[in-house]
C-alpha cells in the first residue's frame, strides 16, 4: 500500500509546496488566446474609468462592491445599503459585517497607496491582513492551521507549517512577483494567487488579503490605474469552481485550468465593470439633464452632481468638504434635490443623510439600467445626453 503524501492527503501539512515559478509550459495556446482577450478588455475598462473626470465617483463605489463580495466569499454578508450608509457615517459599530467589509476597502486603499512607496512584498501582505483583521496579525507561528469544510467539518487542506518555512516560501513568492519575467502579467497574477493561498501565511484573512493583492499586482504591472476591477463578483458566483481549481493545482498540478479560470474572471469582470461604469456616466448625465430642466436649482455645477455620486449616502459635510457651499447653503441644495426626486432624505440617529436611490439601485443590480426621471429622448439632445457635453458645459462651475 502506497502512503499518501502531503500533496494528496489534505490532513498532512503541505510542507513540500514547490517554489515558484512552476515547471513546464504555463502559457499554452489556450492561455495566450485568453490573455489577449482579457488584456483588451482590461484596457477598455481603464479607458472607461478615465472618462469620469472625478475619479472619486468610482474609487468610492467600485471598491465597496469588491469589498462586499470579497467578504461574502468568506460568509461575511452585508447589504449594499448598509455598506454605503456606514461608509458615509464613517463607522459600522452596530453592523459587524459592514465593519469587516469597510476594513477590506480601507486595506485596499492602503495597499494602493503603498505601491507608490515600494513594490508588493511580504510586508505589504502583512499590513493588508492587519488592516482587515487585527493589528497583531503576523505570519503563522503555531501549528494546527487547516482549512475545514464549513458544512461537513472535513479537513480539505493543511498548509505548510513553521514560521521560518512560511517566511521562506513568502520570500520566494515576493521574488516571483517582482523579478522581471517573460510571463504575461495576468498569468503571473494567477500563479502568485494560487501560491499565496497555498502558503496561507496568516491564521485568518488570507482569502481577502490574496484578492486585494490580485488588484495591486495589476496596478503594479500597469494593467490598471485605479482599483476598479470588481474581480470578487465572478469568484463569488463561481465559488465552487474557484476552490475546486485551486485544489486541482495542489493535488495534480493542473495549472492550465486554474490560469484559464482566472483569465475568464478578468475577462468577464472587465466587461461587466466597464458596462457598469458606462451606466454610471449615463445616470450622471441624465440626472444633470433632469436638474437643468427643472430650472429650480440656484446652482447647478459639475461638482454638485459629482458629490452625490461620489457619496451615494450624502451628508451636508460632503458638500462643504468639497467647497461647493457653506453648510446652510449646502442644506438648501440637497433639500432641493430631494424635492426634484433625485435624493431621498433619511435620518439615522443624529445624522441626516441624502440617499441617491437610483444610483444605489444601479450599483446593487447585475443589470446596467435605471429608472429615468423623464422619457428617454425627451430632452433637446437625441437620446441620453453624453457626459462629454455635461462636463464641458459645467467646467466653469455653472451650467
Amino acid at each position: 500500500m502506497i502512503a499518501l503524501t502531503s500533496r494528496n492527503n489534505p490532513k498532512v501539512p503541505y510542507d513540500q509546496l514547490p517554489l515558484l515559478p512552476p515547471p513546464g509550459d504555463l502559457e499554452t495556446k489556450s492561455v495566450l488566446k485568453a490573455c489577449v482577450r482579457a488584456r483588451a478588455l482590461l484596457a477598455e475598462l481603464r479607458t472607461a474609468g478615465l472618462l469620469i473626470p472625478d475619479q472619486s465617483v468610482l474609487i468610492n463605489t467600485i471598491p465597496l462592491l469588491e469589498a462586499k463580495d470579497s467578504s461574502e466569499i468568506e460568509n461575511i454578508v452585508t447589504t449594499h445599503d448598509d455598506l454605503f450608509r456606514e461608509a458615509s457615517l464613517g463607522e459600522a459599530q452596530d453592523d459587524p459585517a459592514s465593519k469587516e467589509a469597510l476594513r477590506y476597502r480601507s486595506a485596499l486603499y492602503a495597499g494602493v497607496a503603498s505601491l507608490k512607496r515600494q513594490p508588493l512584498t511580504t510586508t505589504t501582505a502583512i499590513d493588508i491582513c492587519r488592516a482587515i483583521k487585527a493589528p497583531h496579525i503576523d505570519v503563522r507561528s503555531t501549528p494546527g492551521t487547516a482549512l475545514i469544510n464549513t458544512y461537513t467539518g472535513e479537513v480539505i487542506y493543511t498548509p505548510p507549517q513553521g514560521p521560518d518555512h512560511i517566511r521562506d516560501l513568502m520570500h520566494n513568492w515576493e521574488t516571483f512577483i517582482n523579478e522581471p519575467s517573460d510571463l504575461d502579467p495576468l498569468v503571473r497574477m494567477a500563479i502568485q494567487h494560487y501560491q499565496f493561498e497555498a502558503i496561507h501565511p496568516f491564521s485568518d484573512g488570507n482569502g481577502r488579503t490574496g484578492r486585494i493583492i490580485n488588484i495591486l499586482s495589476l496596478i503594479q504591472d500597469g494593467l490598471l490605474t485605479q482599483p476598479t476591477l470588481y474581480l470578487s463578483r465572478h469568484i463569488l458566483r463561481t465559488r465552487g469552481d474557484y476552490y475546486r481549481l485551486l485544489g486541482g493545482v495542489t493535488a495534480h498540478g493542473h495549472w492550465e485550468s486554474w490560469i484559464l479560470y482566472v483569465l475568464e474572471a478578468v475577462e468577464q469582470t472587465s466587461t461587466w465593470t466597464t458596462n457598469k461604469i458606462r451606466s454610471i456616466r449615463d445616470l450622471m448625465a441624465h440626472t444633470s439633464a433632469h436638474v437643468t430642466r427643472s430650472q429650480a436649482m440656484p446652482i447647478h455645477s459639475r461638482a454638485l452632481i459629482d458629490a452625490i455620486f461620489a457619496q451615494p449616502y450624502c451628508r451636508i459635510a460632503h458638500l462643504t468638504e468639497r467647497s461647493i457651499a457653506k453648510r446652510q447653503t449646502a442644506s438648501v441644495y440637497l433639500k432641493e434635490l430631494v424635492r426634484l426626486g433625485v435624493l431621498q432624505e433619511k435620518k439615522f440617529g443624529r445624522d441626516k443623510l441624502f440617499v441617491n436611490r437610483r444610483y444605489i439601485d444601479l450599483l446593487a443590480n447585475d443589470g446596467h439600467t435605471f429608472e429615468p426621471y423623464f422619457p428617454m429622448g425627451f430632452e433637446d439632445t437625441a437620446g441620453l445626453p453624453g457626459l462629454h457635453g455635461f462636463y464641458e458645459e459645467s467646467e466653469g462651475g455653472h451650467a
